[in-house]
């Protein structure tokens, strides 16, 4: 297991391998009660200068933090009311990036949308001071699907922070298992990730790392709504629609061995699949012949 005080440890994004290190539930450290955790360091990372890596420790720092694939953790804070001025609780979702096989803390990877876009990622980003605390629990609904995957080809979408969730199953799809119960189906899975513009992509140089590194499994696409035009971007424009998911992502009618992975902000999974609280299949989804048993909404 890694030792993530260990200086060989890689902060930088492109230089962290896939690594499968699979738990079953119920074995995290994290239960359904907050408990508190400190901020260990924050690291910038990518283009835009707004995003970054934020490692915690665990409550016990000789292990690791045990959370199965694919699930999140419950963050919780008491943050200034904009309009009242008095301390209230927020409390959000955040999917780390960091694995199983790294001791004593895990990383999140966090957009900072400012003051008016993002309460909570602000908080994190900016005003959190190094060895400051915050609460996280983690519940059984928040494991949406426990790898290792039965689905021989995979296709994900993701917009902005909805990202995490998908290098969190991609540990487990492009990294080499352990031993065979980890291992997953897979044996092809393609990403398309909307993001605003170059600033805007989260962990964009790990991803690029990784197509390059498992170039006959994995497929990365990023869709940039609003890159300049005279950007030397090069990728797919506009946003993920139908052409897009025709073109890059496998069938419905390969039947159990499909599935689609979403995630991102409320517009996308009214436009692609149905509001996320939803089990039904609607939207564009809908429309190519995708059902509930092979969508998940993250």
């Amino acid at each position: 297991m890694t030792n993530p005080l260990s200086p060989s440890y890689p902060m930088d994004l492109s230089a962290r391998p896939a690594t499968c290190s699979l738990v079953p539930p119920n074995k995290c450290q994290f239960n359904p009660t907050f408990q508190s955790v400190p901020l260990l360091d924050r690291i910038p990372c990518g283009e835009g200068g707004t995003s970054f890596i934020l490692r915690f420790g665990t409550p016990d720092t000789s292990k690791p933090m045990d959370l199965t694939t694919c699930a999140c953790l419950l963050a919780s804070a008491q943050l200034m009311d904009r309009e009242t001025k008095e301390l209230v609780e927020v409390v959000r979702p955040y999917t780390p990036i960091s694995t199983n096989d790294q001791v004593g803390s895990f990383d999140l990877l966090v957009k900072d949308y400012g003051e008016h876009h993002g309460y909570f990622s602000k908080f994190l980003c900016e005003e959190l001071p190094i060895g400051g605390s915050v609460k996280f629990k983690h519940i059984d609904f928040n494991v949406k699907i426990p790898a290792p995957f039965k689905q021989k080809k995979i296709g994900m979408i993701a917009g902005g922070t909805g990202i995490t969730p998908m290098i969190q199953a991609l540990h487990a799809i492009l990294g080499r298992a352990p031993s065979e119960d980890q291992q997953s189906a897979t044996e092809e899975v393609t990403l398309l990730y909307g993001s605003r513009n170059k600033n805007d992509i989260l962990g964009g140089e790990m991803l690029s790392s990784w197509s390059e590194q498992h170039k006959s499994k994995f497929k990365y696409i990023d869709v940039l709504s609003n890159e300049p035009n005279d950007s030397d971007y090069s990728g797919e424009r506009g946003f993920i629609d139908k052409k897009k998911i025709q073109e890059y992502l496998p069938p419905a009618s390969l039947g159990e061995e499909v599935c689609i992975f979403v995630c991102g902000p409320p517009i996308m999974y009214e436009l692609l699949c149905g509001p996320r609280n939803e089990p039904e299949i609607t939207g564009i989804l809908g429309e190519l012949g995708y059902t509930s048993s092979q969508v998940y909404k993250f």
